[in-house]
């Protein structure tokens, strides 16, 4: 049997195969944060994968970055989560919820207070972004406090448990993708001169306290986290301390016996590798745009232990049905990713509706 296929034990979890749902943003909440009603649907038709990582979530209100997407901080938010977690758990599935705050890459128009951006230094990502009047450069963030990163660390915390009220199997944490946690790892980004700020230790700081507290909250074994080496997109640019950040973070996460790392790789196969041996836990990589000949190439090989996919679970809804039957793929249609109702998001074609 390709090994892609064989059950795996992760955090307190024995899953089905090693195919993992990667997170992606869909735009469809309602504007207060609270997940759409196809949602519902549109996880549940995807129940089959080992695991569902969802769309990023914002823990507060601050941490909203683009329109309509959910939030999990609210008892409308964990109500509106608890149908989800349910409808997928009714189909035998395992779903963890990406906490997401997106610092910087946000715009006043998109969030319910209207306010500016947070970071952890007031420094611009020289971006634009999607609003409901259009395209807007994304304004210079507000620097936060010392007091403030505390509180962010406790937002976190806080969203991680309403997570676990509505049903998730656990959360990930979003280190990724020039968000606010890749932020204060990067230079480019932090010019901070209190603990959070300067040394390698002091710009991991943030995120390893976010970890511990929700470790602390949930439980280790329910808590996992993205991390994306190497991203240089929207002014992230993390320096030549950057891999061996990675390798004190790693190994600093490693300790708390976190559920998986997941890797989103940009190519320092080097790092990745030491990544592997510094982690004792699941560890699940996502290689944007790995054609399907290569599925379970990684697990195959002992470098992963699960492989994460998401245009082609996107527009696949029985994605692990067609790879063992090797069926034939639908196409994703970038036009309906973000916004719009169940064009492109629910309607994808299974093989046997």
């Amino acid at each position: 049997m390709n090994p892609i296929f064989t059950p795996v034990h992760v955090g307190r979890y024995t899953l089905p195969n090693r195919l993992v749902m990667a997170p992606m943003t869909r735009s469809r909440a309602a504007f207060d944060g609270t997940p759409g009603e196809l949602a519902t649907e549109y996880y549940a038709q995807r129940a089959s994968l080992a695991l569902i990582v969802t769309e990023g979530t914002q823990p507060s209100d601050d941490a909203q970055g683009y329109l309509t997407t959910p939030g999990i901080y609210t008892p409308a938010h964990v109500a509106g989560w608890r149908k989800i977690t349910s409808a997928v758990h009714e189909k035998g599935g395992n779903i963890f919820i990406q906490l997401m705050h997106a610092g910087r890459m946000s715009h006043p128009d998109n969030t319910p207070h209207h306010r500016q951006g947070v970071a952890p230094s007031a420094i611009a990502p020289g971006a634009g972004m999607f609003t409901m009047t259009g395209m807007k450069d994304i304004p210079t963030p507000r620097a936060l406090t010392t007091e403030e990163v505390r509180q962010t660390v406790a937002d976190f915390r806080n969203a991680a448990r309403s997570a676990i009220e509505a049903g998730a199997d656990g959360i990930e944490i979003h280190g990724a993708n020039a968000y606010l946690v890749q932020q204060f790892f990067a230079p480019s980004a932090n010019t901070r001169t209190d603990e959070y700020g300067g040394s390698i230790e002091n710009r991991a700081r943030f995120v390893i306290e976010v970890a511990a507290a929700i470790a602390g909250e949930i439980g280790a074994d329910r808590t996992a986290i993205r991390l994306s080496p190497g991203t240089t997109i929207w002014g992230i640019d993390e320096g030549a301390e950057g891999p061996d950040l990675y390798r004190y973070l790693v190994a600093e996460l490693d300790n708390l016996g976190l559920a998986y790392v997941h890797i989103m790789h940009q190519g320092n196969e080097p790092l990745l590798a030491d990544i592997r041996k510094l982690w004792h836990q699941s560890l699940i990589l996502n290689r944007p745009g790995r054609p399907r000949d290569q599925i379970g190439t990684d697990v195959a090989s002992g470098l992963a232990d699960l492989e994460a996919y998401g245009q082609m679970v996107l527009a696949n809804p029985d994605f692990v049905a067609r790879l063992k039957t090797n069926a034939a793929i639908n196409e994703a249609d970038p036009k309906t990713y973000y916004g719009g109702a169940a064009e492109g998001y629910t309607d994808y074609p299974a093989l046997n509706p």
